[in-house]
């Protein structure tokens, strides 16, 4: 496994929110267009994004896909994210990675598997999770 480079630049807070909504989407190896728009809505209209540089979006993309392409790369994710993420953000991580996995109407096995990681990486208590969970099915309901 390639070590982080110490220099580079690590990933800011919302990277990591990014990173972890790139990997729900990829979590089932198709990238639907609809968690695509999720994602650019979200760092478009959420005022934890409105500082972002959204140049860093595709660099993230690339970060989540070579970790994937490696045998423990989910777990070195998870390492990136509880280094650069601030735990008061870890509910809404969680919150946004339960958007993107709604986002197309359907949630596929892989996506509740790395859903269930993410509660646990990020120690969401399981009552927080399912309120959190309900508000997604909520908005994302269709007719």
């Amino acid at each position: 496994m390639n070590q982080p480079d110490p220099d580079a630049h690590p990933l800011s807070p919302q990277d990591c929110l990014v990173a972890l909504m790139i990997a729900v989407s990829a979590s089932d190896e198709n990238l639907r267009t609809s968690e695509l728009v999720k994602i650019q809505n979200a760092v478009n209209h959420l005022p934890v994004f409105a500082d972002y540089d959204i140049d860093r979006m595709n660099v993230v993309a690339q970060t989540v896909f070579d970790l994937f392409s490696e045998e423990d790369g989910l777990d070195a994710l998870f390492g990136l994210i509880r280094e650069n993420l601030p735990e008061k953000l870890f509910e809404t991580a969680y919150a946004l990675a339960c958007d993107v996995a709604a986002a197309d109407g359907t949630l596929r096995e892989a996506e509740l598997r790395l859903l269930e990681e993410i509660r646990y990486e990020l120690d969401i208590d399981r009552l927080h999770a399912a309120a959190i969970e309900r508000g997604a099915r909520a908005r994302h309901i269709s007719l």
